[in-house]
């Protein structure tokens, strides 16, 4: 399909900067195609009246690590600032990373981080997605300590660009449920739910289950192709137990729904699905691509906040529920006054053709 069918005008008022305070006060778009009257409003926290006893949610556990670092590289009597963006651990001392300018840092060069320079990185590679490979001078658990001291909050560019950083970020951007650390973005739809929420959702008869997906830093990258057909997805690792594999399954087979919380929980559960449409546990990378004419094998509901125009993740609730029904909702949710991106509000999506 064509990139340019995806797009759509969004004035830049409506980009939510902070989030709704308390977080399930934002508001909820309900999509059901299959209605006549296919949108509703409401607000998170009805969410338990917009859901049936039975179905289950899936969230996304992962937890947001300070993933953008400010680096200094020293070449001769000349100093560069370069800013770096993690973005896929390969292992316990090596990440691919986005740079700032990327051609300020060749492969053997080093850059330094922190005040005190007390944390170093050089490049060992590139990578096929534009990415550079940097190998640190501490690996595992030193390495992770380190990087919460030098460490920035990966805000994303739409919000990063327009205020800065501000100390409440560092829980704003991280959901009740992060508890597996490795995720330079926040997967964004699980940031409108509260211990309230989901003791309500439990006395509905709704349970919770959780998977790992670490969000990488390429679901904000632009696509830059003209045909969806030639765009390259950035690898994101992630896991779906055995239990949590079993427990799907039977939820299913007794009727209910599987509601995935967020385009991360719903990519993870697409890419353990096999053909007979069952949830297998998975654990590994997945690069999965959904655009319009994907069969969906495991999400009937989808939770999520609005996305970018031309994204991969607009092109993926418009598979799920069709272009045109997506369009109409977007442009129903400007002119009602929707605040839209990661601190923004959410939608509700029944999937085209579920039950």
């Amino acid at each position: 399909m064509r990139v340019d069918d995806f797009d759509f005008d969004l004035p830049e008022t409506a980009i939510a900067l902070h989030p709704a305070q308390p977080r399930d006060s934002a508001r909820l778009l309900a999509i059901e195609p299959r209605r006549a009257a296919p949108f509703s409003d409401h607000v998170v926290r009805d969410l338990p009246s917009l859901l049936r006893p039975g179905d289950v949610l899936v969230v996304n556990d992962t937890r947001v690590i300070p993933a953008r670092l400010i680096g200094r590289r020293h070449r001769g009597e000349t100093t560069a600032r370069i800013e770096v963006t993690l973005h896929l651990r390969e292992s316990a001392d090596t990440w691919r990373a986005f740079l700032r300018p990327a051609k300020k840092l060749a492969i053997g060069e080093r850059l330094l981080f922190g005040e005190a320079d007390d944390l170093a990185a050089e490049r060992i590679g590139s990578g096929e997605g534009g990415e550079a490979v940097l190998r640190f001078d501490r690996t595992g658990a030193e390495l992770d300590a380190a990087l919460d001291r030098v460490g920035l909050m990966p805000l994303p560019p739409y919000i990063a660009r327009r205020r800065a950083e501000e100390k409440a970020d560092e829980s704003d951007y991280q959901t009740m449920f992060a508890t597996e650390r490795g995720a330079v973005a926040a997967p964004t739809a699980g940031l409108h739910f509260t211990p309230a929420l989901a003791a309500a959702l439990a006395t509905q008869g709704i349970t919770m289950h959780r998977v790992t997906l670490h969000v990488g830093a390429g679901t904000f990258l632009p696509v830059k192709v003209d045909d969806t057909a030639d765009h390259r997805m950035h690898a994101e690792w992630g896991r779906v137990t055995p239990d949590v594999a079993t427990a799907l399954n039977a939820a299913r087979a007794s009727g209910g729904r599987i509601v995935a919380v967020g385009t991360t929980a719903l990519r993870i559960l697409e890419s353990a699905a096999g053909d007979d449409d069952l949830v297998q546990p998975f654990e590994g990378q997945t690069s999965i691509f959904i655009t319009p004419g994907y069969r969906f094998k495991a999400v009937g509901v989808l939770m999520t906040n609005f996305h970018l125009p031309r994204s991969t993740l607009f092109m993926l609730v418009s598979a799920f529920a069709g272009l045109d029904t997506m369009r109409a909702a977007y442009a129903h949710a400007v002119a009602t006054g929707y605040r839209f991106y990661s601190y923004g509000d959410a939608c509700l999506i029944a999937r085209a053709g579920g039950t």
